[in-house]
């Protein structure tokens, strides 16, 4: 069985303050099952953007983990992502937006192989 949203949120959160990150619910989804944007602002400007995986990339039908993909490989400018972030509310009203900060761009993710 999958965290509910929330559950895993405040976990993620929990996990980056505890490695000195700071890291802020920007909006909040459908509690249970709302998709989870992951925003990391470099503080220079650039931000990198994790969007959940797709479901190809789960072994079983119906995923335990949460795993995610970076928009791009290289940071972007903070108004690129912003943009795109406005474009996924638009299509998914129940996703959720979490917002780190991290010059080192550390994201504490599970990040898909492909």
């Amino acid at each position: 069985m999958r965290l509910k949203s929330n559950i895993w949120v405040a976990a993620y959160l929990r996990r980056c303050q505890a490695e000195g990150v700071f890291g802020v619910v920007r909006r909040r989804g459908a509690e249970e099952a709302g998709a989870v944007f992951v925003k990391v602002s470099l503080l220079d400007g650039n931000a990198m953007l994790y969007v959940p995986a797709p479901q190809t990339v789960y072994d079983d039908g119906r995923p335990v983990d949460r795993f995610f993909v970076p928009v791009a490989p290289q940071p972007q400018p903070e108004q690129a992502v912003e943009e795109r972030l406005t474009k996924e509310i638009r299509f998914d009203p129940d996703a959720w937006i979490v917002e780190t900060e991290d010059r080192a761009g550390r994201h504490f993710l599970e990040l898909a192989r492909t």
